[in-house]
Parts: structure tokens; C-alpha cells; sequence
């Protein structure tokens, strides 16, 4: 399990939330703002969605009273992070990487993407908490470009699990 990011306690809670869409609208109203959040996928007789958190300074005092997620941390879904509001439009794998705190892009099936090639961003990048880096999974698009594996509207089979 993953308990730190930059030297910060990594909290997990677990609401019971039933998709990633509902974790990230409650995720936006935290005050103050994780520096780190991601989603976690928990299966079971109950599925569900928990969430771990990493705060710049003391967390809110309300995270105390919620029920804790001791789940695998690995494999995580970064909703916010460093740099993240800088990933929009059109950006190279070199500025990516530059301007936010993923450290690694990849091309659906595990290859590391050319640094010069273009992702079309599509306002909308999720990285995966992957052997502690965010690490962003692309594939090929029109116009020689890559684009994130994850989109906003997923197929519908694949938004319940």
C-alpha cells in the first residue's frame, strides 16, 4: 500500500460512493483542496468507490468522522494532482511531463510514448497510481496523435465496474 506522496500521509476514506462521477463531484467540494486525490474501484458484494487523499497541510477535520479505506492503493485513479489544471488543449509528452506531476506516459500496452508526440488532451486526464507514479495510459488517435485511454463518457458497459 502506498502511505505517502511527497513525504505526506495518504488518507483513504470510503462513502459508499456508487461511480468515479460521484467520488470527483464530492472530491471538488473538499476545502481545503487535496494536493493528491484518486479513485479507487472497490469490488465485492457492494461495489463501490473510495477515494485517497493527500492534503498540503492538516486535512479537514471532517475526514476523522468518515469510514477509512485500507484497500490496495495501488492502481489508483488521479482525479486532482500538481499541474493538473495545466493539461488542456493540445500538449507534447515532454511538456506534459514538465508541467504536471505525472511522471510517465505510456501507450496502451505498456511502451513509453515518444517524448515529441502530441496529446490531444481533451481536457480530461486521468493518470493511474502506478509503483508510486502517476503514470498516464494513452492511445493512438487521428492525426498521428495519442490521446487518453480514459475518457469522459466512458463506454456505458464500462461505467458500473
Amino acid at each position: 500500500m502506498t502511505r505517502a506522496f511527497d513525504g505526506r500521509p495518504v488518507i483513504g476514506v470510503t462513502l459508499g460512493h456508487p461511480d468515479p462521477a460521484t467520488a470527483e463531484h464530492w472530491l471538488s467540494g473538499l476545502r481545503p483542496a487535496p494536493v493528491l486525490a484518486c479513485t479507487h474501484l472497490v469490488p465485492g458484494r457492494l461495489p463501490h468507490v473510495a477515494c485517497t487523499l493527500v492534503f498540503a497541510g492538516e486535512p479537514p477535520s471532517s475526514l476523522a468522522a468518515l469510514p477509512p479505506f485500507e484497500g490496495e492503493r495501488e492502481g489508483g485513479r488521479a482525479v486532482l494532482y500538481p499541474g493538473v489544471e495545466h493539461l488542456t488543449g493540445d500538449l507534447t509528452v515532454e511538456r506534459l511531463l514538465t508541467v504536471s506531476a505525472i511522471g510517465r506516459v505510456e501507450v496502451l500496452g505498456g511502451t513509453a510514448a515518444d517524448p515529441s508526440a502530441v496529446i490531444r488532451t481533451n481536457d480530461f486526464v486521468r493518470p493511474l497510481w502506478r509503483a508510486g507514479t502517476l503514470t498516464l495510459v494513452t492511445m493512438p488517435a487521428a492525426d498521428d496523435r495519442l490521446v487518453p485511454f480514459e475518457t469522459r463518457h466512458p463506454t456505458p458497459c464500462c461505467t458500473t465496474h
